[in-house]
């Protein structure tokens, strides 16, 4: 475990933290005016790699080559200049710091991070950190790589934990869940939405499996990973045969066909890395999926069933009313999915290049109902 302390004065500034992947939705925006929860658990940390919040440049400002040699494959709207590798962790674990009034920046309901640092270290008052907890934005405080230093803490350090162990203790990530909503003329609420952590986890994912194709359509496995994906990949892909196969695959599950041509696979929550198999099916592409939605998959939830007519039978319970469901079609979330895909080396290629132009006009219907803004 690991304390952070300011690199000016030594004080500390956190509690004792455990380093842990960046989820995949850190950069998520969600809807309009929503509540978003903490993005990291609590005792955790994990390094951004990228620039994360202003100064931005946009295309037009971007040097040739500058972009790929970030690490960026395809034209983008902008790109950050703020510095690389920030330490994100959970609101509740920052101590010895203070918030800078006149760094508040012009957000609605919080703070957004948009004038830089927005936090001091007590001891000392140089800016160390960036609190962002304003609408459709997940919480979290983002402390400068150049602010702090990690510091050892002293003590027995977490077992690593084996893929067997995370597939029996992991939870899965729910597939739909209440979204709470700023207080309004009617006071606070919330409303039943697919589950933002999904959506960004989709998008992810779908730019792997679209790598994966090859330009050819692809075929997911039945039940949950056809209400995420295939609606997608049927809007973004030729329709002509033979279909590429995706399945599941990871710890717990039996051996994938040989002729697999895809993988969907868990990523270890802590180490971030990619479950990968072993045998015939070692060269497979691989779709990482985060661990929690993977076990979703893996064993999804049961499906209300349908509604029968005649009279309530004898001593069985009624559920009543039945739980709110989604109003619309699942849908990917389109700014991760074009910021995962323009980062993969193959989105150099013509294919790719005219999607993610396709999705800049909005040129189809279907393609607009399946990924969302």
């Amino acid at each position: 475990m690991f304390v952070f302390v300011c690199a000016g004065c030594g004080a500390e500034l956190t509690t004792p933290l455990s380093p842990v992947a960046l989820p995949v939705h850190a950069h998520q925006s969600y809807g309009n005016g929503v509540q978003l929860p903490v993005l990291m658990r609590a005792g955790t940390f994990a390094v951004d790699p990228e620039p994360w919040g202003g100064p931005w440049r946009t295309g037009d400002e971007i040097e040739p080559g500058e972009a790929e040699a970030r690490g960026i494959h395809a034209p983008v709207r902008a790109l950050s200049d703020a510095a690389p590798g920030a330490v994100v962790i959970a609101p509740g674990d920052v101590r010895g710091t203070r918030l800078i009034p006149e760094k508040g920046g012009g957000s609605c309901c919080g703070l957004d991070g948009a004038d830089g640092p927005n936090m001091a270290c007590e001891a000392c008052d140089a800016p160390v950190a960036t609190r962002v907890d304003d609408c459709s934005l997940w919480q979290a405080v983002r402390l400068g790589s150049d602010a702090v230093r990690r510091v050892p803490v002293a003590g027995p350090h977490p077992a690593p934990i084996s893929w067997t162990e995370l597939a029996e203790t992991e939870e899965a990530t729910p597939l739909f869940e209440p979204i709470a909503t700023w207080g309004g003329p009617s006071g606070a609420g919330h409303y039943w939405s697919w589950s933002p952590r999904w959506e960004a986890a989709a998008g992810h994912a779908l730019a792997y499996l679209l790598v994966a194709s090859q330009g050819r359509p692809v075929r997911v496995p039945d039940g949950v990973a056809t209400d995420v994906f295939q609606r997608s990949l049927d809007a973004l892909l030729p329709a002509a045969a033979p279909k590429r196969r995706a399945v599941l695959a990871g710890p717990e599950l039996p051996a994938p066909d040989v002729d697999a041509d895809i993988l969907l696979v868990p990523v270890h929550p802590r180490t971030g890395r990619t479950w990968t198999p072993e045998g015939p099916t070692a060269s497979a592409h691989l779709v990482p999926l985060p661990l929690g939605v993977w076990l979703s998959l893996v064993s999804p939830p049961p499906y209300l069933p349908v509604p029968a007519s005649g009279r309530m039978p004898r001593d069985e319970l009624r559920d009543d009313p039945l739980p709110v469901l989604p109003c619309h079609p699942f849908r990917v979330d389109r700014p991760t999915f074009e910021r995962t895909l323009v980062r993969l080396p193959t989105a150099r290629s013509l294919w790719l290049r005219a999607i993610l132009e396709n999705l800049g006009h909005d040129t189809s219907p279907d393609l607009a109902q399946a990924v969302a803004r």
